[in-house]
């Protein structure tokens, strides 16, 4: 049996989690209360502080190599909005929407852009919002545009070399993100074609009214856009091709993004290195103020806080063995099968009760990597497993802030959920594939 003052912690912790999530209070805040209380837990059990402190530090530096491309993720997002790249995304996106298929648009263009920028919120911080708004405007139920639009801006969240989180689970798993990236793209295009088929049908039955061209007209206003701007893009695709290193990549594609800045967008270099370190602004005056903003080195702080934290915790616990007797069940798995959906279960859990992306995937990888090994499966497959459950299982989670978040940009709510089709259907079908195929063997 746990301990009862470790499920007394984890109770307190998950109340307080609820509470700051609802609050919109930062997520670090409670993670650190909580960080604390356990670090008295563990000194009740008979460990000493500087051994605690040893674990937690150990624990943390998993998060720290990650960090340059934190960095240059931050920066990279500012500096597309910009040199207009992801106005001209926007611009194209919207010309090639057609009323009767709206909702189906929405999902492929936030897959497209979200792969592109590798960031959930950024996606519906921009593009989101502006078919968000065409929605209202159109008389598309909000739930429905909602639900497309977040599913489609988990897609590169799950699969862009520019995500964080598939960095994230590359560096704890120890495998190669362009080869993670291809498992994934095996494992999810059946679940891409059933939401395709799925969001068809939904949007016969919801069809835009009214494709109104004033977000467009306004991005006219502010930006000028041509295919040149989309370069910075381009190289992000082109290099991920040839398996470039994701970070060089991201380099290339800055450098290339503040000259088109400056040469056509008309800012200077000042700006330019203003926008990478405190985020991309505009006038408050422009309708497109609340759209096209964003960004920054800055920004990615509060982000490697969460995850430093988080992986601090991961020692802790695995240190002090004091989530054992889970690891102990969990290890009981015996097949392909049961392992994939012992993980399914620990996301389920570790979203729910961390409420935050990054904690899922550090704290499902630390009690199931054990059975991997066991049951002789590659750490590679154990990569894959994480993208197809803690990372799209988070945004299933009411009060996780993966849902919250996008859910309050686009002033929606919980009705969402069950249009969130893509997310659910990942793990759904990987669930019904292992256990077919484990019949088989």
């Amino acid at each position: 049996m746990i301990a009862l003052d470790i499920i007394v912690s984890f109770i307190l912790s998950f109340i307080l989690l609820i509470v700051c999530v609802f609050k919109g209070i930062f997520v670090a805040y409670p993670l650190m209360i909580s960080f604390i209380l356990f670090i008295i837990v563990a000194v009740r059990h008979g460990n000493e502080f500087k051994y605690i402190v040893k674990l937690a530090y150990e624990g943390s530096k998993k998060s720290l190599i990650i960090l340059k491309i934190f960095i240059l993720i931050g920066g990279i997002t500012a500096i597309w909005m910009a040199s207009g790249t992801v106005a001209a995304i926007v611009f194209y996106g919207i010309e090639f929407l057609k009323p009767e298929l709206f909702v189906v648009s929405a999902f492929l263009i936030c897959s497209f852009v979200s792969f592109l920028i590798g960031t959930s919120f950024g996606t519906v911080g921009t593009v989101g919002i502006a078919l968000m708004v065409i929605a209202r405007g159109g008389g598309v139920n909000t739930s429905v545009a909602a639900g497309a639009i977040i599913a489609g801006s988990y897609f590169g969240d799950r699969c862009s070399p520019m995500s964080s989180s598939a960095n994230l689970v590359g560096v704890i798993t120890d495998t190669n993100i362009y080869d993670n990236i291809k498992n994934m793209f095996k494992t999810s295009y059946i679940p891409f074609i059933f939401s395709l088929i799925i969001y068809i049908a939904i949007s016969l039955k919801f069809p835009l009214n009214n494709l109104g061209d004033y977000l467009n007209t306004e991005i006219l206003k502010v930006f000028t856009v041509n295919l040149g701007v989309l370069i910075p893009a381009l190289i992000m695709l082109v290099f991920s091709i040839f398996k470039i290193d994701v970070k060089i990549s991201m380099l290339v594609s800055i450098l290339t993004a503040v000259v088109i800045s400056i040469t056509i967008q008309n800012y200077s270099l000042g700006q330019c290195i203003n926008y990478m370190m405190f985020g991309y602004n505009m006038d408050i005056s422009s309708p497109l103020y609340s759209i096209i903003k964003g960004g920054g080195i800055l920004s990615m702080i509060k982000t490697a806080l969460v995850i430093f934290i988080s992986s601090a915790f991961s020692g802790i616990f695995e240190g002090t063995g004091m989530l054992n007797r889970v690891q102990e069940l969990l290890d009981k798995a015996c097949s392909r099968y049961e392992v994939f959906r012992n993980v399914v279960i620990t996301s389920i859990a570790t979203s729910a009760f961390g409420c935050s992306q990054s904690l899922s995937i550090i704290m499902t990888h630390m009690l199931n990597k054990k059975s991997y090994i066991e049951n002789c499966i590659s750490k590679e497959q154990a990569a894959v497993d994480l993208e197809n459950t803690a990372i799209i299982i988070s945004p299933l989670i009411p009060w996780n802030v993966a849902l919250l978040v996008p859910m309050i940009n686009l002033r929606t709510d919980f009705t969402c959920i069950p249009f969130l089709v893509y997310l659910y259907s990942i793990p759904i079908y990987n669930l019904i594939y292992n256990k077919v195929k484990n019949k088989k063997n």
